[in-house]
C-alpha cells in the first residue's frame, strides 16, 4: 500500500485557511450547478468513505452518503455499536484498521478528543461530522448560503443567539476566518468555553472581522445581516428542560427581535428546529427558503470538502 501524498483532515474550520474556505465554497457552487443541470462529476470514482456514527443523524448521514454517490464513490454507514468499538477496541486501533480499507472517514460523535485521536492515528483524511465542541461542516454550509444570498461574506455582521455550544463555536471560527463580524448572545453561564475564545482572539489578529460577546440578544442582533440559532438542548443536557427553557426564554428569534436587524437580514437554523422555543413559527416560515437552502448546501459543500481531501488519497 502506498502512503498518502498529502494527508489533510477537516476537524475544525481553522483546518482550512481563508483562501481554502473560499475556494471550497466556490467548488461547492460549481458542484451544485452541475447537480442541478444533470452534469456528472465523478471526482471520487473508486473511493470509499466510512461514516462512523455514535450520534443519531438525518442531514449528516444522508448528505454524505448521497454526496459520495454523486461523486462516483461509495459510502459505508458504520454504527459504532455494531463495530468492535462497542467491545472496547480503542480508537487508535480502529483508525489503523479503517485506514487499510477506506479512503476517508467521517465521524459524528460526542467527544472532540475522539475525533482528534482518530485523525492522529489514521493515514487517511478524517472529517468531523459533529462533536460536542465543533460543527464545521454545518458552518461551511452556512457560509455558502450567506454568500449565495448576500454575494459576499467579508464585512457582514452575523448574530448567533442561544447556547454557546458546538454551533456557536464553529460559527465564531468560520465568521472570523472570512472577515465577518460575529456577535454571540447567550444567557449568563452559557458562554463559549475559554479555549474557544482564546482561539478566536488569535484569529482576530489576522482578520478584519471582530467577535462580540454579550448576554443581551437585542445587542447582538442590532443591525445584523444574518441571525443564526440552534435548539436549546442539543448535547444531552441533563438538567430539567423546563428550567433550561426559563433560562433561554428571552433568547428566542421572533418578529420583535428581527425588527432591529437589517431589513434584508437572513435567518439560518441548522435543524431540527423546535418552533416556539428558539424560533417562532412565524419567523421560521418567513425565512424557510434560506433555512432549507442551508440544509441542501450541506450536500454541496461536503462534496467539495470530500473532493479537496480525498483527491489526495491515493492507495
Amino acid at each position: 500500500m502506498n502512503m498518502l501524498k498529502k494527508k489533510r483532515d477537516f476537524l475544525t474550520i481553522s483546518d482550512f485557511s481563508k483562501d481554502e474556505i473560499l475556494e471550497t465554497i466556490e467548488l461547492a457552487e460549481k458542484l451544485k450547478y452541475e447537480t442541478k443541470n444533470g452534469i456528472q462529476h465523478h471526482h471520487l470514482t473508486g473511493k470509499t468513505l466510512g461514516m462512523l456514527f455514535r450520534k443519531a443523524s438525518t442531514r449528516t448521514r444522508i448528505s454524505f452518503e448521497v454526496g459520495m454517490y454523486q461523486l462516483g464513490g461509495k459510502a459505508l454507514f458504520l454504527d459504532a455499536n455494531d463495530t468492535q468499538m462497542k467491545n472496547g477496541e480503542i480508537i487508535q486501533d480502529t483508525a489503523r484498521v479503517l485506514s487499510r480499507y477506506l479512503d476517508g472517514i467521517m465521524i459524528r460523535t460526542y467527544s472532540h478528543k475522539e475525533v482528534e485521536d482518530l485523525a492522529e492515528y489514521s493515514s487517511i483524511p478524517v472529517i468531523n461530522g459533529l462533536t460536542n465542541d465543533q460543527h464545521p461542516c454545518q458552518v461551511m454550509a452556512d457560509l455558502m448560503t450567506i454568500k449565495e444570498y448576500k454575494n459576499k461574506l467579508e464585512g457582514l455582521k452575523t448574530a448567533f443567539i442561544g447556547d454557546g455550544h458546538n454551533m456557536a463555536n464553529s460559527v465564531i471560527e468560520g465568521c472570523l476566518r472570512v472577515g465577518m463580524d460575529i456577535a454571540v448572545a447567550t444567557p449568563k453561564g452559557f458562554e463559549p468555553a475559554n479555549h474557544i475564545l482564546e482561539k478566536a482572539r488569535g484569529i482576530e489578529k489576522t482578520s478584519s472581522g471582530r467577535l462580540y460577546l454579550c448576554n443581551d440578544p437585542k445587542e447582538a442582533a442590532a443591525s445584523a445581516d444574518v441571525v443564526i440559532t440552534d435548539v436549546w438542548e442539543s448535547r444531552g443536557i441533563e438538567e430539567d428542560k423546563n428550567i433550561r427553557r426559563k433560562l433561554f426564554k428571552d433568547f428566542q428569534i421572533n418578529s420583535e427581535l428581527m425588527k432591529i436587524t437589517q431589513k434584508d437580514a437572513m435567518v439560518l437554523h441548522c435543524l431540527p428546529a423546535r418552533r416556539e422555543e428558539e424560533i417562532t413559527t412565524e419567523v421560521f416560515e418567513q425565512h424557510q427558503k434560506e433555512i432549507f437552502e442551508e440544509a441542501e448546501n450541506r450536500l454541496h459543500v461536503q462534496k467539495a470538502i470530500l473532493v479537496k481531501l480525498m483527491s489526495y488519497n491515493n492507495h
